[in-house]
């Protein structure tokens, strides 16, 4: 498998869902650096499961120990290895399913992949629950952007048919995406929200699942970060986020809106304002060539519906026998709210391994 990402910073993710616990190294920090380990926590509640109905009853408090790379409150320079333990797993729920593929799983996948010898409990490796790492790690990054005024904020834009206004892509105030970071489900329109919750919650209650839209946004980057071609600042990210497990669809700016644009529309002119150069319009997200061009950086994840459901459903068992299946356990009826920290993160780790 391939657990490691990073050309300065290396960060390499283990465990499984139903395994002793989770954790991540971290490789390449210089040593030194002040972490406030409360920001981290506060980072790793945000996607804690258990809290609301919108998401699974699975309660596990995501507490992290540090076991190395870490003394008196800075980083010593060696790797920073994190461990978080699992507390709240029922591997039972998972023995009846053991032969069953289950649909919109890696359970197939991974069998042929791996020779059937992958962990199924709770999709083990493939689990969301390998995300919770990648937010430590990601907190960390963010605190080191934001010792540079770079800063990283997301909102739900769409959930299922529901969909709110998306950000201003010339003028974000970062007091916005401060607000956002401490809303339990962030979005610019309360309104809104409230029927998107509504949804999920309809969904859940008919044993069924619905997924979203979630738009980010980093501002105060500076000009001229990415390496084209195949380091683009577009290419560094989307590797990223499509490694985030439900991402299906990735777009930048206006994305697949531009399609439907002549070029006099989606070009964003430039002019000089106090010595600084800015468009007005940001089409293109902030990246020009896969290249930062100062501008908010604008990007949007597509999120596939929970594909745990109770509804019954048609699938093959590893006789390669039509079979039908339920699954148990206890699941997120909609994956998107805490999908939020998780893709911030993992923006915060591109962009600071790119700095």
């Amino acid at each position: 498998m391939s657990g490691s990402w990073g050309k300065k910073v290396h960060y390499s993710i283990f465990g499984e869902s139903h395994g002793k616990g989770i954790g991540i190294t971290i490789d390449g920090l210089p040593p030194g650096l002040e972490i406030d380990l409360a920001e981290v926590t506060r980072e790793l509640e945000r996607r804690a499961p258990g809290k609301s109905p919108l998401s699974t009853a699975r309660n596990e408090k995501d507490a992290f120990t540090i076991w190395s790379g870490f003394l008196n409150g800075k980083t010593t320079g060696s790797p920073l290895c994190a461990i978080i333990e699992n507390s709240n797993q029922r591997s039972a729920d998972y023995e009846s399913l053991a032969w069953k593929f289950r649909p919109g799983h890696a359970d197939y996948t991974g069998s042929i992949k791996y020779k059937n010898h992958n962990d199924l409990r709770g999709g083990g490796h493939f689990s969301g629950r390998l995300t919770a790492p990648l937010v430590f790690a990601g907190a960390i990054a963010k605190q080191l952007l934001k010792r540079q005024d770079i800063l990283i904020g997301s909102h739900i834009q769409r959930i299922a048919s529901i969909a709110e206004p998306q950000f201003d892509a010339v003028r974000i105030d970062k007091n916005i995406l401060q607000q956002l970071e401490l809303q339990s489900f962030p979005v610019l329109d309360p309104l809104l929200g409230e029927k998107m919750q509504e949804s999920i919650l309809v969904a859940k209650s008919a044993g069924d699942s619905v997924g979203g839209i979630i738009e980010a946004a980093v501002i105060h980057l500076p000009a001229g970060l990415g390496d084209p071609f195949f380091d683009s600042l577009e290419s560094t990210l989307a590797h990223l986020l499509f490694s985030i497990p439900a991402v299906k669809g990735v777009e930048f700016g206006s994305g697949f809106a531009l399609a439907q644009m002549q070029g006099s529309d989606a070009n964003d002119a430039m002019y000089n304002q106090n010595n600084s150069i800015i468009t007005s319009t940001n089409h293109n997200g902030g990246i020009l060539g896969g290249i930062s061009n100062g501008m908010p950086l604008i990007f949007r994840v597509a999120i596939k519906p929970t594909p745990s459901i109770a509804l019954e459903q048609h699938t093959v068992n590893a006789k390669g026998e039509n079979v039908s299946l339920q699954v148990g356990g206890r699941h997120d009826p909609c994956i998107v709210p805490r999908a939020i920290p998780v893709v911030e993160a993992i923006a915060a780790m591109a962009i600071w391994d790119v700095l």
